[in-house]
């Protein structure tokens, strides 16, 4: 029997993933509050309505009415059916989901939403997580939904797009204060122009160059930057960001971002063997982003590196106190040594605060 779909919420995002379900011949029963219509969607009520005959149910209301549609819906959730939150929510409202329905026998995923649906519909890259992610991928992807799975439990999907937006939203309203201050000072041209030039040329090493400039030059751009955010509030221009990447780097300038950190520079024939296996092993319970040469991991309240180099594997670590560094170290230390006896690996760290 295929699968029957409920989809909560037929906005802009639900509307075009109810279609595309639609459209791929799946059974689907839709049920929005501003009664909204979609071709081939079962139109129900309410959201008891909508799931009380569903195998898999996707919230796409919002984050303010995920648990809301979920409480209005739990009296005629049936055991086993799959609730899967497309909601852009934190990590703690995914989980608190999860435990309500668990006592009803319910399964829920966290689903991520990795770029906007307009115009992808279904096949919108998404991450899922949860302990029934597996059931989600075989039921969307068989669709043709673009679905991966990052390890971790109900929470670790969204955590990871949400901390993207970080950088992604935060760099946005970078750009638009510097433009508004340009505009101000008649030279937006000639900054529109610079902005472009230096995103161009970002590659795999930027980040590392961001990071650590950003520390070891604090006490000179928090200087900088409290001269910029005067010069926004000169110009009539409302200096927030400006302003929050000041107040960092004080921050770092005077001690608050202490943190220490070691690294170990290990020479080896087969440094691209070792690190994946040494990220594949680890990751069975720690959470690893791979961008290029370089995979990071947080271990604790730190943060555990391995960057692939040539003939050489680096090892780093970092953390705000000795004994989480110690861990970090020991971690990547010794299970390394582990994976190279046979080649006698061996793991000796050096480090120093910044």
């Amino acid at each position: 029997m295929s699968t029957r779909f409920a989809v909560l919420g037929l906005g802009e995002a639900g509307s075009e993933i109810a279609r595309d379900l639609v459209a791929a011949g799946a059974d689907v029963r839709g049920y929005d509050p501003k009664a909204i219509s979609v071709d081939g969607v079962i139109a129900r009520g309410s959201e008891a309505e909508a799931v009380a005959d569903a195998d898999l149910v996707l919230s796409l209301n919002s984050s303010h009415d995920a648990m809301t549609a979920l409480e209005n819906a739990l009296p005629a959730l049936s055991a086993g059916t799959l609730w899967a939150d497309l909601n852009t929510a934190s990590p703690g409202l995914k989980k608190a989901l999860a435990e309500r329905a668990a006592a009803h026998d319910v399964d829920v995923v966290d689903v991520a939403l990795m770029s906007p649906v307009p115009g992808k519909g279904l096949r919108t890259p998404m991450l899922v997580s949860g302990a029934a992610a597996d059931r989600y991928v075989e039921v969307l992807a068989g669709l043709g939904a673009d679905v991966a799975v990052p390890p971790g439990p109900v929470g670790s999907a969204i955590s990871r797009k949400l901390l993207r937006s970080v950088f992604y939203k935060g760099l946005a309203a970078a750009v638009v204060e510097a433009l508004r201050g340009a505009e101000a000072a008649s030279c937006a041209d000639w900054l529109r122009g610079n902005i472009a030039a230096e995103l161009a040329g970002f590659d795999e090493r930027t980040v590392d160059r961001l990071v650590d400039g950003t520390h070891a030059h604090a006490r000179r751009r928090a200087d900088e930057m409290a001269a910029a955010t005067e010069q926004l509030e000169e110009l009539g221009v409302p200096a927030r960001i400006a302003a929050a990447a000041r107040d960092l780097l004080v921050e770092l300038r005077d001690g608050g971002g202490k943190s220490l950190v070691a690294a170990a520079e290990v020479a080896t024939d087969a440094p691209e063997r070792y690190a994946k296996q040494l990220v594949s092993h680890l990751g069975r319970l720690i959470p690893w982003q791979t961008d290029g040469d370089t995979s990071r991991a947080a271990i604790g309240d730190g943060v555990g590196t391995v960057v692939v180099g040539t003939g050489v594997l680096t090892l780093r670590a970092e953390a705000p106190d000795a004994e989480t560094l110690a861990r970090i170290q020991h971690v990547l230390g010794s299970h390394l040594e582990r994976f190279g006896q046979r080649n006698e690996l061996s793991v000796t760290w050096g480090g120093e605060q910044r």
